[in-house]
């Protein structure tokens, strides 16, 4: 219709969504799984919010999982560099968060700049 403003179109996220991160750090693949992902403040990087770890209610504790919670401790916002990003996905239902040894040779990828300083051409 003539003269109505149609409101921004608003899309929700469910607080239900939950994505699984994994990244390398260190030569060793973590996999996080996190409430919010999204593009970061800082060029070239992915910000993860609301780390979620498993709640346990027994006794036996999985060490891994541990080990991980305990080095993401009051951490509110963690900004990863975006090439050191393995994959991330939106799944149903959180697993089990854990740091594992990076497979494959020992060749690993050179660090590559995503941009060249002014003044300098590209090669």
């Amino acid at each position: 219709m003539k003269g109505q403003v149609n409101a921004p179109l608003v899309v929700s996220m469910a607080s239900s969504h939950i994505f699984k991160i994994m990244f390398v750090n260190q030569g060793k693949v973590y996999e996080i799984y996190a409430r919010k992902v999204s593009q970061g403040r800082l060029f070239g990087f992915i910000e993860v919010e609301e780390l979620v770890f498993g709640e346990r209610s027994t006794v036996v504790l999985d060490p891994g999982e541990e080990r991980i919670k305990g080095e993401f401790t009051d951490v509110k916002c963690t900004m990863l560099p975006m090439h050191s990003i393995l994959r991330i996905d939106e799944v149903k239902k959180q697993g089990v968060s854990k740091i594992s040894a990076l497979e494959g040779n020992n060749v690993a990828q050179f660090p590559m700049s995503m941009y060249s300083p002014a003044g300098e051409p590209k090669k």
